[in-house]
């Protein structure tokens, strides 16, 4: 095996228990609008981990699409692998890394779909090309060629350009609600912090990790 040398000391900073809050979607949202705020392309991508009722796994990156304390919402082709693994099985795991900040999080806990309205609201504020592909997309089939879908996204861009378009069954929301954070900050020499929020009942149970 060849060894990867490559080798970065994390010295941006620290996570102190006096500076978290009770409430892991608080320290979340200041993470993330940090993130926002540096030199990151896609601060919202995240990678989504499912695993089949075999206990298969598979892991892919998506872009979140909106958060609260209630959770974290994405959108997919309910059909693709990703749609039918959770299907089988509603629970999930993401983690985001922001490595211009030395941080990332990771969080688990189930999955519902989203409210027929809420999946409505996000495909009419898509540009009609997202929303197009995601109508002539059979997401995670095999395709034979690349010039198969893009022949059938022109066709269907000339026959549907002047109507509005209608989301498909097949695509929409999921929310990840939580009921496990856990957020790590780069140290020097490896002993990272990383401080974990489990849900107990209705509280939120704060532990610090060994790195």
């Amino acid at each position: 095996m060849k060894e990867i040398k490559k080798r970065k000391e994390y010295t941006l900073g620290g996570l102190e228990e006096s500076d978290i809050p009770k409430i892991p979607s608080d320290l979340f949202e200041k993470w993330f609008l940090e993130a926002s705020e540096a030199n990151i392309i896609e601060p919202n991508a995240m990678a989504l981990a499912t695993c089949s009722k075999t206990g298969g796994p598979s892991v892919r990156f998506v872009l979140a699409k909106g958060f609260s304390e209630e959770g974290i919402c994405f959108y997919t082709n309910y059909e693709s692998r990703k749609g039918l693994e959770l299907y089988e099985n509603p629970k999930a795991s993401v983690a985001f890394y922001w490595d211009v900040l030395e941080r990332q999080v990771r969080i688990e806990g189930v999955v519902e779909k989203t409210t027929t309205e809420l999946s409505d609201n996000y495909f009419n504020n898509r540009p009609f090309e997202a929303q197009l592909g995601a109508i002539v997309s059979k997401q995670s089939e095999v395709l034979t060629s690349r010039e198969v879908i893009e022949e059938e996204f022109a066709k269907k861009k000339i026959e549907l350009e002047n109507i509005k378009l209608q989301r498909p069954d097949n695509w929409g929301g999921y929310i990840l609600k939580p009921n496990m954070f856990e957020f790590w900050q780069g140290r020097i020499g490896r002993l990272h912090d990383r401080i974990r929020y489990q849900l107990v009942g209705r509280n939120w149970e704060i532990d610090r990790l060994y790195p």
